[in-house]
This record gives C-alpha cells, sequence and structure tokens, in this order.
C-alpha cells in the first residue's frame, strides 16, 4: 500500500519536520541513464543535496584512479545541488574492506583511498564504507581482523583529507563482520577514530530487529549519516512501498535531534526502468513533512 493510500486511513503526523537540504538523492538506481539525466531530474523534483554512488558510467573510480573530478563537480553545482557523502560501490565485488589475498588487499585499501581522494576533490565531507565481508569458509574471528586492520589504515587517511568515513551495517547475506548495532559499536570501539563514526541503513537495521531508536541510544550526536529508505523490511524501497511509516521514522529523528543527511539508496530492481518516476513518487511523500 503506497504511502498516499496509507494516509487515508491513519491519521497524518503533522509535527515532524525535515529540512529539504536533508533528503539526499542518489544515482544508484539510475544506472542505465547518463549522469546527465540523473542530475536533471534531481533539479526538477526539488533535491538540493546528493549521495554519489561511485558506479560507471557516471562516476568512475578503481584501484589505479579516478576520472573527471572538475567536471563532475562543475555538473552537480551548475544544477544547483551539492554532494555531501560518497559512497564507492562496495558491496559487489571486485573490492571489499576484509580481503585476504595480499594482492587484494593492496588492490583494496587503493580502492578506498582513491574514494577518499575523490571525495576530497568533490567538496564532500563523508566517505560510506562497511566492514567487508570475508569469506563464508573461514573463522569469523579471521575476518574480523583483516576489517579491522584496513578500516584503521582507511581512517588514517581519511582524516588526512579532513574525510570523515562513515560504516553502516550490513545484512547477514552480505556480510559475516558486521550485521548488528552490538556488532557496529564493537568495531568502533576497536578502530577508535574520530575519522570513522557509524551510520545507520535502516534496511539492515530492520533485519536485524533494531530501531534507529535503538541507534540513536547507542550512538547520539555520532550518528553523522543514513541511508533512510522504505522496506518490509528486506529491499531498499521509495517511501509508501514498504512497511514503515514515514511520519513515525521522522518523528524519531527530530526527538534526537539528528540533522545530518538522509541518502536514498534505492536500489530495488523495479525502480531501474523508471528511476525518475520512482524519486517523483518519492519526494512526493517527503514533501508532506519538509518545512523550508
Amino acid at each position: 500500500m503506497s504511502e498516499l493510500k496509507r494516509s487515508d486511513r491513519v491519521k497524518p503526523i503533522l509535527s515532524p519536520q525535515l529540512r529539504r537540504e536533508q533528503v539526499a538523492g542518489m544515482n544508484i538506481h539510475y544506472l542505465n541513464y547518463s549522469f546527465d539525466y540523473f542530475l536533471d531530474v534531481q533539479q526538477r523534483l526539488g533535491f538540493k543535496s546528493l549521495e554519489l554512488w561511485c558506479g560507471a558510467p557516471h562516476v568512475w573510480l578503481d584501484h589505479m584512479g579516478y576520472y573527471d573530478a572538475k567536471v563532475i563537480r562543475k555538473k552537480i553545482k551548475d544544477h544547483g545541488l551539492q554532494v555531501h557523502v560518497l559512497t564507492p560501490e562496495n558491496c559487489l565485488y571486485p573490492y571489499q574492506v576484509a580481503a585476504k589475498e595480499p594482492a587484494h588487499v593492496e588492490r583494496s585499501f587503493q580502492y578506498f583511498k582513491n574514494g577518499i581522494y575523490l571525495a576530497e576533490e568533490l567538496g564532500c565531507s563523508m566517505m560510506e564504507i562497511n566492514s567487508g565481508w570475508g569469506y563464508w569458509n573461514e573463522e569469523r574471528e579471521e575476518a574480523w581482523k583483516r576489517s579491522a586492520q584496513m578500516l584503521s589504515r582507511l581512517a588514517q587517511a581519511a582524516g588526512q583529507h579532513g574525510i570523515t568515513l562513515v560504516m553502516e551495517s550490513l545484512r547477514p547475506e552480505e556480510s559475516q563482520i558486521v550485521t548488528n548495532l552490538a556488532q557496529e559499536k564493537a568495531m568502533l570501539q576497536e578502530i577508535n577514530s574520530p575519522h570513522l563514526k557509524p551510520m545507520a541503513d535502516l534496511c539492515a537495521v530492520s533485519v536485524a530487529g533494531e530501531t534507529l531508536t535503538d541507534w540513536f541510544e547507542a550512538f547520539g550526536s555520532d550518528l553523522k549519516h543514513m541511508h533512510f529508505i522504505d522496506g518490509n523490511p528486506y529491499g531498499h524501497l521509495i517511501w509508501g512501498d514498504g512497511a514503515h511509516h514515514l511520519g513515525q521514522e521522522i518523528a524519531t529523528l527530530n526527538q534526537y535531534g539528528y540533522s545530518g543527511l538522509l541518502g536514498q539508496e534505492i536500489t530495488d530492481g523495479r525502480y531501474y526502468d523508471d528511476p525518475a518516476a520512482a524519486d517523483f513518487r518519492n519526494m512526493k511523500n517527503f514533501e508532506r513533512y519538509i518545512n523550508e
């Protein structure tokens, strides 16, 4: 049931409010469209902020380098937008934080380090990351150790370039390392770096049986970023296509004074054919709570 239809039978919550700049459009479901098309749509729909996913053909990033940063930054600026968070592709092959083989470790490190360089050049303040996943046929402790080592190296590099790494938890089918709040907290405590902070992905949080309230109670103002999307609890869905109530989730943000970004990481394949229509419906739901 869509968010608009649900509002017909649920009394609207009028008090929750957001600033428009908090809703960060994301290009991950535009992978079949050009980067210019994505920017045109974001501008037309009233987005002001972006979380930029690094995937070809939009943003080319690998362990050798990155390309066209000045062109990308100018295009974003010319559309009246600002990119605050860079998100290297880090859930699929070939790079991961918990890489094992020496060559894979170094290529992965260089990939994420190049992401830090690109984030700096684009004017971002944050780069998204996760724990990696290791191998399912090894002891979890071994994967954990490698993840911690890589995150420590990357946090040090991020600090040298004025970037904060924000780490999300993953779902159990994506990782055996950090998949819930307790593991997130343990990894952050082990790294103990001011340049590595927590972020909440509402899908992973919900799959773990947790809530945003749980994460705020654990991290408070250290919670720096979110992938704030609907779900059942699986699926990175636009608001209205899942089981969460947008107004209630925003009320939680307000309760804890969260003023950070809400990245729209929309990854369900149903939206790939017409991502603009999906973003239109998504923004319409957000506009019920936006205080200009």
